[in-house]
């Protein structure tokens, strides 16, 4: 079910638990507050993805201009990366893939989806997933790298809202249900912080960038209908990093 607007739409403190959830960062988050919160607080996703590509796409300008070679630098930044969010997509990732494809009923896919183990559609679904994201990092160099991981990161948590409101949890506990679903008008801000992060950071051809992230991300809300009924925490996972690749991508094409 949906969680109404509150008279106190958008606070400051939904930055904060924004990171809170997203991350592993010590960041100064009031837990009692932020739950309560819930999706209400999801319009600030794209602004904690904003700041997350810009701190690692920052560290990667800094260890070039030292000469550290692109194939190092893009590792180094995908580490920072898992530390900093517990690699908490990537693990959704995993789950989903070994969820979809590991078992036949729905009930069965999310019971494969809650063991913290990983099978071999996981496994494969991370390493060609990572491949794609390391080979997309260390082709870009310089500020199009930083200005790059700041929109793509803002956009594809702002995608991940989306994907909270489209689609219904399909269990009722867990992260997501815990959470909610975010209302239209919240949803609406989050694309469209987003989307301007896209074009602000890359030009009018960031509405490009921001399209083919969205189109990206249809076939896991697609596969996530068709086998699970809804949302997971996984599947949402698993849209941030196809979306993330996807932007990387055209990125890439377009510069």
């Amino acid at each position: 079910m949906q969680m109404p607007d509150q008279s106190s739409d958008y606070q400051p403190h939904d930055l904060l638990a924004a990171f809170s959830l997203l991350t592993r960062l010590p960041v100064p988050v009031d837990h009692a507050r932020a739950g309560k919160r819930g999706a209400d607080a999801a319009w600030a996703f794209p602004l904690a993805g904003l700041i997350l590509g810009g701190m690692f796409g920052l560290m990667g300008v800094i260890l070039s201009w030292i000469g550290v070679p692109n194939g190092m630098v893009a590792a180094f930044i995908l580490l920072g990366f898992a530390m900093a969010t517990g690699a908490m997509h990537e693990d959704g990732l995993a789950d989903f893939a070994d969820g979809i494809w590991g078992g036949t009923t729905v009930e069965r896919r999310l019971e494969i989806m809650k063991d913290s183990r990983i099978g071999a559609y996981g496994a494969m679904a991370l390493i060609i997933f990572l491949l794609a994201r390391f080979s997309g990092i260390a082709t870009l160099q310089g500020w199009d790298l930083l200005l790059t991981l700041a929109a793509v990161g803002a956009a594809s948590r702002a995608l991940m809202v989306g994907v909270m409101f489209m689609l219904a949890p399909a269990k009722p506990t867990g992260l997501s249900a815990s959470a909610g679903q975010p209302s239209a008008r919240k949803t609406g801000v989050a694309l469209a912080i987003g989307l301007a992060a896209c074009v602000l950071l890359t030009g009018f051809s960031g509405i490009i960038l921001f399209a083919a992230m969205a189109i990206a991300i249809i076939p896991v809300c697609t596969i996530a209908i068709k086998k699970l009924n809804g949302q997971t925490g996984d599947v949402l996972g698993a849209a941030q990093q196809s979306a993330e690749i996807a932007g990387l991508a055209i990125a890439i094409a377009l510069l």
